[in-house]
């Protein structure tokens, strides 16, 4: 992590949990930063800058990014659409089941978005990549058009940002480790 600044300082507020969830892993704790007003804008800022005026909606993967796509839709004055795991949507949705290291995954979102909608794509991780070009996969099913996807924190040595170059061009990620 390099950032230098008002993200240094929003950097610095992400915790590293060592072997957690299991041995060998650095997890890392947002937590602190959503909790801190300041940092949080200056992240958001951050998170939306690239893709000012190429979007109608942020859409969030469940769930920190969630938060993350609630604010950011408030900060870019657009709304925002949860992109949630299977079976938690009301009304009829769209679902992409996708691949995991340790299994298979489903993650939905509600089918009626006008076509063409313009979706700013938000996650707190970039990790293997799967989910997020899942997500593309999710909102193309749905006549809705990616037009950037923004992320938190990637983690290179996964190889997410290979996987998701696949289906999106415009990855933007503010920290990367």
């Amino acid at each position: 992590m390099n950032a230098s600044g008002p993200l240094a300082r929003a950097e610095s507020l992400i915790t590293v949990i060592p072997d957690y969830p299991s041995p060998g892993i650095q997890f890392r704790d947002i937590t602190p930063l959503l909790a801190d007003a300041a940092a949080l804008r200056v992240v958001i800022d951050a998170l939306i800058a690239p893709f000012a005026g190429t979007f109608d909606v942020v859409a969030g993967v469940e769930a920190r990014g969630f938060l993350l796509a609630a604010a950011a839709a408030i900060a870019a004055d657009t709304g925002v659409v949860p992109v949630r795991k299977a079976g938690k949507l009301p009304r009829p949705a769209a679902a992409v089941e996708y691949a995991l290291e340790y299994g298979h995954a489903t993650i939905e979102v509600h089918d009626d978005l006008p076509r063409g909608t313009r979706v700013l794509l938000v996650d707190d991780v970039l990790a293997t990549g799967g989910t997020l070009a899942a997500a593309h996969e999710l909102f193309a099913a749905v006549g809705a058009q990616v037009t950037g996807t923004a992320v938190l924190l990637e983690l290179e040595a996964l190889g997410g940002r290979e996987v998701l170059s696949r289906v999106e061009r415009d990855i933007h990620t503010v920290f990367r480790v």
